[in-house]
């Protein structure tokens, strides 16, 4: 009995001489912004969508892991005007086709391992989930002065989001979206 009460305490100990003085760092929402760029054949389009919670592991002013909530529901599309398309844009990647934000009102991204490659500059393994989807990205990141910034390209096909791309469709024509989004990170703490 004695030996079961002595295994949290120890796995604690063993926890934080392994990881050091790891401080989460709280995202502030408000302030952080995530732009998208979705490209096709005949075009693009851009926009925006919020983070709903989110904290970056720092170790020493370096980076060692983080984790975010994206609100779905936020995105936006930036290009387009209201009564030119904008809502109906809008309305077809809320759609199943796209995101289904109904059923899937947020993604996430973990951060699973980071290597310095610089002063402030990163090489970032993560996972990130889109519709129950997981999918493990890699991209560079830079931390300074209470910001972090990224750009993080993803394959939407991994997370079954397959309207309109070519790996998956025939004769499609000027109809084909790229299977890559991209989206531009610049987080606030």
């Amino acid at each position: 009995m004695k030996f079961k009460n002595l295994i949290l305490p120890v796995l604690m100990l063993l926890t934080f001489s392994i990881f050091g003085n790891v401080d989460p760092i709280k995202i502030n929402t408000e302030k952080s912004t995530i732009s998208w760029v979705g490209k096709k054949i005949t075009g693009q389009h851009s926009g925006t969508i919020s983070i709903k919670s989110g904290e970056l592991l720092m170790d020493d002013d370096k980076l060692t892991g983080g984790s975010f909530v994206i609100d779905m529901s936020s995105l936006s599309v930036e290009d387009l005007k209201a009564g030119q398309g904008k809502e109906k844009l809008e309305g077809h990647l809320n759609s199943d086709d796209f995101f289904g934000i109904n059923k899937y009102p947020e993604a996430t991204l973990s951060i699973i391992n980071v290597i310095g490659i610089g002063k402030g500059q990163y090489k970032v393994q993560a996972n990130i989930t889109i519709k129950d989807k997981l999918q493990e990205i890699s991209f560079d990141a830079n931390i300074g002065k209470g910001m972090a910034t990224a750009e993080i390209t993803i394959d939407r096909t991994k997370h079954d989001i397959r309207y309109g791309s070519g790996s998956f469709f025939d004769n499609l024509g000027d109809n084909m979206i790229n299977d890559d989004f991209v989206l531009t990170v610049n987080l606030v703490f």
